[in-house]
């Protein structure tokens, strides 16, 4: 328990945080905003190009940048948005050709160090003092700070709770032997267990491979003995269990999962024709934009029979806001951030809007305001039953030839023993030599 204790401190401390603040008040798109400092604004005009991987949420960033555009006349903002499977490699893209964001996203570990020479050291702004403990890790390098926040997020089992009832389940899975007792009660009620929306790696190579390295003894030391080699993927006990739980995903799920793309996996799960779905708490917008009547929660994702081990979800910031060094316009991009997390505008759209658990201490969530899945995140968080996101420390590619590999044992093309070793093999033509 003793590896678990830093994270479980300081999501306590975030809990007590929103605890006390009760009664306070897949397509490309674009649009144009402007911005400035909450309390002070820069009078010259710029054009702020903010490059990120929130497509579920464009609708809600179209609507802060009107709201933007009226309280701050003179910095026009650009969003351009792609989905998460896509982003590094239209991000390296953009490098190459020149025509680099002022502002754009980094998950942080790893990927910050690939780009730590083109990110601008925020260090010394004024959210940073606000900052909770835990958010600041990932983009904390040599005691300096390059990133902030976006918010945190859970990872887990997003669950119907209507069809659970109807399948007769009343208890919540804290083992795979129980999970699977559950998916034997949802297919004798004809009902289907799960999502599987696996057309893209994303999900498979960060998401669900997150499991098997979270629930390791010492995740951080399985990492290092990886890239060391003395610690390995193909006997380790941790992902044998996940491949059963990989594969009771696989067959319990859409008939197709590898022609099932994100958007109309979120859209089957909003509609009720699954009673699970691998996802987190940022579920939350797109099930409020297709207006979903689900009664949703989120559960963990038990791999084997370690009640205690298993009964946790995963929580960290996904992703953070970095501003790059080279941008002629940076001093906005900072102000805009600073606004953005600062303004009673900015706030709202966090907490009401982006349905966002906010990753600093001073926002304020209002009664009534987070949704269910967020209020369930905060319950594991208030309890202590949290592990991290691990998959921000793989080697930079590694996520993808991951999912490939999962793609491939899906396909039927390969077994879970030869999965495995692809896995491995990944990992050793990735990391660094």
């Amino acid at each position: 328990m003793k590896r678990y204790l830093p994270m479980v401190v300081t999501l306590a401390m975030f809990a007590s945080v929103l605890a006390g603040c009760g009664g306070g008040k897949e397509s490309d798109k674009s649009g144009s905003s402007s911005g400035a400092a909450s309390g002070g604004s820069s009078s010259k005009n710029a054009t702020l190009k903010i490059f990120t991987s929130k497509v579920e949420l464009s609708e809600q960033f179209n609507r802060l940048k009107t709201d933007y555009e009226k309280e701050h006349p003179g910095v026009k903002l650009q969003i351009e948005w792609i989905t998460s499977e896509n982003y590094d490699t239209q991000l390296k893209a953009k490098f190459a050709s020149g025509e680099m964001p002022d502002i754009f996203n980094n998950v942080g570990f790893s990927q910050k160090d690939v780009w730590l020479e083109h990110m601008e050291d925020l260090s010394d702004q004024p959210w940073v003092k606000d900052e909770l403990p835990i958010a600041k890790d990932p983009m904390t390098k040599d005691g300096k700070i390059y990133g902030m926040p976006m918010n945190l997020e859970s990872l887990g089992i997003i669950y119907n709770k209507d069809l659970f009832t109807k399948a007769g389940i009343t208890d919540i899975p804290k083992t795979y032997t129980e999970l699977k007792t559950v998916v034997d009660k949802l297919n004798a009620a004809k009902i289907q267990p799960f999502v599987t929306s696996y057309q893209t790696w994303f999900g498979l190579g960060y998401h669900f491979m997150n499991n098997a390295f979270a629930k390791q003894p010492d995740p951080n030391a399985f990492i290092d003995g990886l890239n060391k080699g003395t610690e390995t993927i193909t006997t380790n006990k941790i992902f044998e269990d996940w491949v059963k739980l990989f594969d009771l995903f696989v067959q319990n799920g859409d008939p197709k999962p590898l022609s099932v793309d994100r958007d109309t996996g979120f859209s089957e799960f909003g509609a009720g024709k699954a009673a699970m779905i691998m996802s987190g708490n940022y579920l939350e917008a797109p099930l409020k934009q297709m207006k979903s009547t689900v009664n949703a929660g989120v559960m963990p994702i038990p791999l084997n029979d370690d009640a205690a081990l298993n009964d946790k979800i995963f929580v960290s910031p996904p992703t953070n806001w970095v501003v790059y060094k080279d941008s002629p316009v940076k001093e906005q991009a900072k102000e805009f951030l600073n606004w953005l997390v600062t303004s009673k505008t900015g706030q709202h759209y966090i907490t009401e809007e982006f349905q966002f658990i906010p990753a600093f201490q001073s926002i304020k969530v209002s009664d009534g305001v987070m949704g269910p899945l967020s209020q369930d995140t905060l319950s594991y968080v208030k309890q202590g039953k949290v592990l991290g996101w691990y998959f921000s420390k793989f080697p930079a590619g590694a996520g993808q030839q991951f999912g490939s590999a999962m793609q491939k044992h899906i396909a039927g093309n390969i077994d879970g023993k030869q999965m495995l070793e692809e896995i491995q093999a990944a990992w050793n033509s990735t990391k660094a030599k």
